[in-house]
C-alpha cells in the first residue's frame, strides 16, 4: 500500500527501525473480521451450536469471535434474528473497557452506526438508561435500526450536538463512551479510500474537534464517574497527547487498563510530560494483534459517585392520548401476547413508545427512538411494530411458527414471500428455531408476510 509520505515520516521518527518496518508491512497483510454475540438473546455457547461453527475467540471480548474473509455473516438468518453484530475486532474494546452495569445512566456520545451502543446495552441487560447520540441525521437512522435489531429497550436515541446535550444533562451520567471522530489511520487497511482522503492537516483538525466534544462530555459526567476516550487512529496527537491535555485541564485521572490479547500500553514517551499515568491506556497495533487498530483510555472524574436506585416500573402515561393508545395496545396484547410490561407510555404522532427506565418524560432534544417503539395507533386501531417483536421472546406470543435452521422457508420469509402453514388465525411470530425474526398474519393455511420491507434479504 502506498501510504502518505508525511504519515510514514511521522512514524519513522516515533518508532525504532525494526518496529516501523513491521508496522508498514502490516498494511499489506490480510485484515481481520469479527462478530459479537448479542447476549440479550443468546449465549456464546448456544450461538456456536446454532451456527455449527468453530470460531476463534477474540481475547479481549468474551462474546467476540473472529471469522474468515468471504464468509457471509450479514446474510445469515441468525443475523436477521439479532443474535450477533458484525464489528471490527479492535472496535469492541472501548465498550468493554467502559463496562457499564445494569441500572446505571450511560451516554454513548458519538454512537452511529451502533456497534458500541448495542454492546453497552448488552452489558446493561436492558436496565438503567442508555442515551445514545449521533449528530448526523443520516447516520442516526442506522443507529435506530441496529438498536431495534438487537432488542434494546433502555435506549434513548437522540440526534443532537454535544453542546445541546450538555445543557440538558449536566453531571448526569455515571459512565460516558467517547469514541470520537478521528483521522482514521486505523482504517487504512480496511478502506483504501481512507488513505486517499487523508491529508497532512486532518489530524490537527480532529484534535480541535475532539477537545471540543470532550469538554461537553466532561460537563455531563458525574463526579466519580467514568469516561472512556477512544479513537481508531495511531496518531499520538489524537491519543496520548490529548489525554495529557485532558488530565492537565480537567479534574481527571487515568484509570489504568491491563494489556490483553495483543493490546499494549499506551506510550507516555510520546508526550511532553512523559507522565507514567499516560501509559495507562491501551493501543492495538495491526503488526502486533488481530485487528485494524484502536486507542482506548479510561478516565475517572474525581469525586464520589452517588448511587441512584431504579424504582419498580409502574404504568402511567405522558398524555391522555398516550393512555388511549395504550388501551388499544393492551387489547392487542390480550389477544396475541402472553406478557405485558409496565412503564411510562408516550405517544408521538401515531407512534406509541414505552420510555426507557429512569425516564418519566421526553426532554427538549431532537430524538429518533425512546425506549421501546411499541407500534402505531390510528383511528382507534393498534398495529404492532417490528421493534416490539425483536425485544421479546418466543414464549411472549400466543401464536408462533418455529422454522429449523435448515428450513428453506426461512429465506423465503426473510425475502418477504407468503408462506403456506396451518395455524390459528391472527398475528403470529415467525422464528429461527426459538429466536424471533418478525411478524406474520395467519389466515387458514396462509401466513401473510409482515417482515419490514427495509429489512428484507435481497
Amino acid at each position: 500500500m502506498n501510504l502518505p509520505l508525511f504519515f510514514e515520516q511521522s512514524f519513522q521518527n516515533l518508532m525504532t527501525e525494526d518496529e516501523y518496518k513491521e508496522f508498514k508491512a502490516s498494511f499489506d497483510q490480510k485484515r481481520y473480521y469479527g462478530l459479537r454475540v448479542n447476549t440479550l438473546k443468546i449465549s456464546p455457547d448456544e450461538f456456536l451450536r446454532l451456527m455449527d461453527k468453530a470460531l476463534e475467540p477474540i481475547p479481549w471480548v468474551p462474546q467476540g469471535f473472529f471469522y474468515g474473509e468471504g464468509e457471509s455473516y450479514g446474510k445469515h438468518p441468525a443475523y436477521h434474528a439479532g443474535l450477533y453484530y458484525i464489528q471490527e475486532p479492535s472496535a469492541m474494546m472501548p465498550a468493554q473497557a467502559l463496562a457499564p452495569r445494569p441500572g446505571e445512566r450511560v451516554l454513548d456520545l458519538c454512537a452511529a452506526p451502533g456497534g458500541k451502543t448495542t454492546q453497552l446495552g448488552a452489558h446493561m441487560q436492558n436496565q438503567g438508561l442508555l442515551v445514545t447520540n449521533d449528530i448526523s441525521p443520516k447516520r442516526v437512522k442506522a443507529l435506530v435500526k441496529n438498536v431495534e435489531l438487537m432488542g434494546l429497550t433502555n435506549t434513548f436515541v437522540v440526534n443532537e450536538s454535544p453542546q445541546r446535550l450538555q445543557q440538558v444533562y449536566p453531571e448526569f451520567f455515571d459512565r460516558i463512551l467517547l469514541d470520537v471522530p478521528c483521522s482514521g489511520e486505523g482504517m487504512f487497511r480496511k478502506d483504501r479510500e481512507a488513505v486517499q482522503s487523508y491529508t497532512r492537516y486532518k489530524s490537527e483538525e480532529c484534535v480541535a474537534l475532539q477537545r471540543e466534544i470532550f469538554e461537553s462530555a466532561y460537563a455531563m459526567l458525574k463526579p466519580g464517574g467514568t469516561l472512556v476516550y477512544s479513537t481508531c487512529t495511531f496518531n499520538p496527537d489524537e491519543n496520548e497527547r490529548n489525554i495529557e491535555f485532558f488530565v492537565s485541564r480537567y479534574d481527571l485521572e487515568v484509570d489504568r487498563l491491563d494489556p490483553m490479547g495483543g493490546f499494549e500500553p499506551s506510550r507516555s514517551q510520546w508526550t511532553q510530560s512523559q507522565d507514567p499515568q499516560l501509559s495507562g491506556g491501551l493501543r492495538l497495533w495491526p503488526h502486533r494483534a488481530k485487528g485494524e487498530g484502536h486507542f482506548v483510555c479510561r478516565l475517572v472524574k474525581k469525586g464520589s459517585l452517588p448511587r441512584i436506585s431504579e424504582d419498580a416500573p409502574k404504568t402511567h402515561f405522558t398524555s391522555k392520548e398516550a393512555e388511549q393508545a395504550y388501551m388499544a395496545f393492551e387489547a392487542f396484547a390480550s389477544e396475541n401476547m402472553n406478557t405485558q410490561k409496565a412503564g411510562v407510555y408516550h405517544l408521538r404522532g401515531t407512534s406509541l413508545y414505552r420510555l426507557p427506565p429512569m425516564m418519566q418524560e421526553i426532554p427538549a432534544v431532537r430524538w429518533e427512538k425512546a425506549g421501546l417503539y411499541v407500534g402505531e395507533y390510528q383511528k382507534g386501531r393498534f398495529e404492532p411494530s417490528q421493534s416490539l417483536l425483536m425485544a421479546s421472546k418466543a414464549e411472549d406470543f400466543k401464536r408462533v411458527v418455529q422454522l429449523s435452521k435448515d428450513d428453506q422457508r426461512l429465506i423465503r420469509y426473510l425475502k418477504g414471500e407468503t408462506l403456506f402453514v396451518d395455524g390459528e388465525k391472527g398475528y403470529t411470530a415467525v422464528c429461527l428455531e426459538s429466536h424471533l425474526l418478525g411478524w406474520a398474519k395467519q389466515d387458514a393455511g396462509t401466513l401473510k408476510n409482515l417482515y419490514p420491507k427495509g429489512w428484507r434479504m435481497m
